[in-house]
């Protein structure tokens, strides 16, 4: 049975603004965004999440919630080098780290030897190593699968350790809401809640057919997951599946006109960031993604081997016609990357609309 550990961070880089500036610490703050530019919260303190604030909103709706809510201007390099010293941490009790953001990890510490082996020890350990080294906090889950060491790692946060042993784990699961699965969204959530499944136990009882039909390859994930079942290992060297470059206007464009003339110049610097991964990657789709004024979003997607401007804005043309017309806020587009040996060399073709 393996030991798996998340480690999340509480509120990553409110909680760094706040360490170095410690007027901060009695307020309640967003990192991202300005009153005078339209933008997007990245992360907030837990004072602003009293208000209803929360990270991925925009600025000027946050602002209506907290009139009072202060907000700080990202520093990455910063919260970069923090996250170096986090992961010199972790290295001193596993190889076996998979990061999947600045502040957040799964750890795989099934064979280290420290504390007699105890998961729970190591994690109070590697909690304890951050605070006195960084003076922040985290939080951490720990399991015998991945899943559930995500889930149990929100249990007591901020600054807190939850565990799920193999005795527990399946009492645990048996309650846990749907909605807490990584990859359930609220979308998912509410059309499993119109069959009645609202938590594990429930969708226990519909057979893997029944959900495959209703929810895709991902109803076979379900299936498992409500069984305690998830055999992914820890990889410590994820590989990026795509890359991509948005923005959000100041003003909402008005026109497929408009929008159109933003193209060349996203083009140009996905261009740029795709170069950093040429010699590994390739090209083997191309996405638009637009959100319109009244924050509905919408993307398209189709197979390509390059950043193709006529393709890109044809699919720009359709996502837009789906909007019937509204004012665009956000565009954005991206590539999907596949091993150079793997990724398909068939013509373009449409993949999927959602």
């Amino acid at each position: 049975m393996k030991k798996i550990i998340h480690i999340d961070m509480d509120c990553y880089y409110a909680a760094v603004e706040m360490r170095d500036f410690p007027e901060l610490r009695d307020k309640p703050i967003a990192v991202g965004g300005s009153r005078e530019r339209r933008g997007v919260i990245a992360t907030c303190n837990y004072l602003a999440r009293q208000y209803g604030v929360r990270s991925a909103m925009a600025t000027g709706y946050a602002l209506k919630l907290c009139p009072d809510l202060q907000l700080v201007p990202g520093r990455m390099a910063v919260y970069k080098a923090v996250s170096a010293q986090i992961h010199e941490i972790f290295h001193r009790y596993t190889e076996l780290i998979e990061p999947l953001s600045l502040d957040e990890a799964y750890l795989d510490v099934t064979d280290c030897p420290l504390f007699q082996g105890s998961a729970t020890r190591i994690a109070e350990a590697i909690r304890r190593d951050i605070a006195r080294e960084t003076q922040l906090t985290a939080s951490a889950g720990v399991a015998p699968i991945k899943y559930l060491a995500k889930v149990a790692s929100d249990v007591n946060k901020p600054n807190g350790l939850f565990v799920i042993t193999p005795q527990s784990m399946p009492t645990f699961i048996e309650t846990l809401l749907l909605s807490r699965i990584p990859g359930v969204g609220k979308v998912t959530a509410e059309r499993l809640a119109q069959f009645g499944w609202h938590n594990c136990g429930e969708l226990q009882q519909v057979s893997k057919t029944r959900l495959v039909e209703l929810m895709g390859k991902f109803g076979a994930v379900l299936y498992d997951r409500v069984r305690g079942i998830d055999e992914r290992a820890i990889n410590p060297s994820r590989i990026r599946k795509s890359v991509g470059v948005e923005t959000t206007f100041a003003n909402d464009l008005y026109g497929a006109e408009s929008a159109l003339a933003q193209l060349p110049a996203l083009l140009s610097e996905l261009t740029h960031r795709f170069a950093k991964h040429k010699a590994e990657r390739q090209i083997s789709k191309l996405v638009v993604k637009v959100k319109f004024a009244d924050f509905q979003q919408t993307t398209i997607e189709t197979r390509s081997h390059d950043i193709d401007q006529a393709l890109a804005s044809s699919l720009l043309s359709q996502a837009l016609a789906r909007g019937e017309g509204k004012a665009v806020r956000l565009l954005g587009v991206s590539v999907g990357l596949a091993p150079l040996a793997l990724a398909s060399m068939d013509s373009p073709e449409q993949l999927s609309l959602l």
